[in-house]
């Protein structure tokens, strides 16, 4: 399994240097613009990285190579989810040592909001690919980009939809309480509890594909 954990990381390699130029880009950006917006484009990095490495398998036929090596096939799925966990902790790193720097050349920025920021962009990142890993397994990268692009546009106006409506939801003040003294546990277990279920369900459609 870490063979394919290499394969993953040495595909996003090849692609590295446009990744890189992006990432400069966005970090010059926020330090000339002194916001923290510019923090929510970094996990979004994993996603295209990520991409990558299904359309270069999709390409390249490597499952059929893959699935005739001993575990192989039981492996590849586990394989695509720990590197994308191991990205996700990377750029984690990264955002909040640009946070840090960012904090520093900039006074209004408090680094405990810039934070929280981070990570909740982070989880909700997560939560999308945990969905769209099943749909790739089951339809392929190609098709599947044409769904990833209607859940993240149909999301985002949605979301746009509610903002502008001032449409507020009103929960007790116990849960409210429950969850400012503890999201940074139960935002956890969730996300783990999703990419479980997701990790499952794509091992499960990869199981029965014929290659």
């Amino acid at each position: 399994m870490l063979g394919l954990i290499k394969k993953d990381l040495l595909m996003i390699k090849s692609s590295m240097r446009v990744f890189a130029i992006c990432l400069v880009a966005y970090v010059i950006l926020g330090i000339i613009e002194g916001e923290n917006y510019i923090i929510s484009y970094l996990p979004a990095f994993v996603v295209f990285m990520m991409m990558t490495t299904f359309s270069y398998d999709e390409y390249n036929k490597s499952d059929a190579y893959i699935s005739t090596l001993p575990c192989g096939k039981k492996n590849v799925v586990k394989a695509k989810y720990l590197t994308t966990i191991i990205l996700f902790i990377a750029f984690t790193l990264l955002s909040i040592c640009y946070a840090t720097i960012l904090s520093f050349t900039n006074s209004d920025l408090q680094l405990q909001d810039i934070l929280v920021t981070i990570l909740g962009v982070i989880f909700g990142v997560s939560i999308f690919q945990c969905v769209f890993y099943p749909m790739i397994y089951k339809f392929g990268i190609e098709k599947s980009r044409i769904a990833i692009i209607i859940l993240v546009f149909g999301f985002v106006g949605i979301i746009a939809l509610l903002s502008k409506l001032n449409i507020n939801i009103n929960l007790s003040l116990g849960v409210t309480n429950f969850l400012d003294n503890y999201w940074f546990i139960i935002f956890p277990l969730i996300e783990m509890l999703v990419i479980y279920i997701s990790y499952r369900i794509s091992a499960h459609i990869y199981m029965k594909k014929e290659f």
